[in-house]
C-alpha cells in the first residue's frame, strides 16, 4: 500500500476528517488533501506527527514511515535482549506482587510471555498440547480442551473475550489477529443478546480444585514505551470478584 492509501485508510478508520487530521497534526486541511492524492510528500518530521495525531499502535506508525519511503522510528526489540532486562525485571515483580491472585504477561495476539504461580490454578484439567509452547492465552480460555468446560458462563465470558478482540482488530487491522478471532468465534457458544444488566462487569466463573473462583480481569500495559515489543505486551490480573472468591484464593 503506498503513502496515500495508507494515510487515507488509517484517517478513515479513526473517524476523523482531514479538517480534524489537519488540526490534530498542527498543518492545513489542503495539506492533509495533497498528501492523500499523492501531490504532495510529507516530510519524515510531518509522517510522525501525522501518526501520533491518528493515535496508531507503535507498529502502524513503523508502517506508515515506510509507506513513505523513510526506515522505521521505533525499534523491536527481542524481550531476551539485555537492554529489556529493566522491563523484564518489572514484570517479574508485577507478578509475583498478584500474588495469590493469577495473572498473565501476553504479547497482541495473546500469546503468553509470562504468568505467576496463581495462573496454574486457572489452567488445572487444560489439555498439554494448549499449555506447549507458543501458549496462546485467549486459545486455553475457549477451546473446548481448555478451560471453557469449566467455565459455568461460558456464553457471557467467551463473548466478552472475543468482542474485545474484536474491537481491537477493528482499531487496528492485522491478518495474523483476525485469523486468531476466527479460530475463537468457532469455540463460542451461539447465543442472543442478554435481555438482563450484566451488572459492573463480565466476571469468570471457574471451577477449580479449591471451588468455584469468580474473578474479574484488570489490563494494564507500559503506557510510555517507545518499543514496538514493549508497548504490544498485556499485563491480565484475574482478581476476586467477591470475598469468597478472595478466600479461597488466600486459603483462609
Amino acid at each position: 500500500m503506498n503513502f496515500p492509501q495508507a494515510l487515507r485508510e488509517r484517517r478513515t478508520r479513526s473517524r476523523l476528517s482531514q479538517l480534524d487530521l489537519a488540526l490534530r497534526a498542527g498543518t492545513t486541511q489542503r495539506h492533509v488533501s495533497f498528501m492523500e492524492s499523492g501531490r504532495s510528500a510529507p516530510g519524515r518530521a510531518m509522517v510522525v506527527r501525522l501518526a501520533e495525531s491518528l493515535e496508531l499502535p507503535l507498529r502502524e506508525r513503523n508502517d506508515l514511515l515506510l509507506a513513505a519511503g523513510y526506515a522505521p522510528v521505533y525499534p523491536r526489540t527481542a524481550l531476551d535482549d539485555p537492554a529489556l532486562a529493566p522491563v523484564r525485571d518489572a514484570l517479574r515483580h508485577i507478578l509475583a506482587g498478584h500474588q495469590p491472585y493469577p495473572a498473565v504477561v501476553v504479547d497482541r495476539y495473546g500469546d503468553l510471555v509470562a504468568a505467576n504461580k496463581g495462573f496454574e490454578l486457572l489452567t488445572a484439567g487444560v489439555a498439554g498440547e494448549l499449555l506447549a509452547p507458543p501458549v496462546n492465552a485467549y486459545r486455553v480460555a475457549l477451546h473446548p480442551d481448555g478451560m471453557a468446560p469449566r467455565v459455568a458462563n461460558l456464553p457471557e465470558w467467551s463473548r466478552h473475550v472475543v468482542e474485545r478482540l474484536q474491537q481491537e482488530l477493528s482499531r487496528h487491522p492485522d491478518e495474523r489477529l483476525a485469523a486468531l478471532l476466527a479460530e475463537l468465534r468457532g469455540y463460542v457458544p451461539e447465543q442472543e443478546s442478554p435481555a438482563d444488566p450484566l451488572g459492573f462487569a463480565v466476571p469468570l466463573r471457574l471451577a477449580t480444585p479449591r471451588g468455584e473462583l469468580r474473578l474479574m480481569t484488570t489490563v494494564t500495559t507500559f503506557a510510555t514505551a517507545v518499543d514496538v515489543t514493549v508497548a504490544e505486551l498485556k499485563l491480565e490480573a484475574f482478581l476476586p470478584a467477591d470475598e469468597a472468591t478472595a478466600a479461597l484464593l488466600l486459603g483462609t
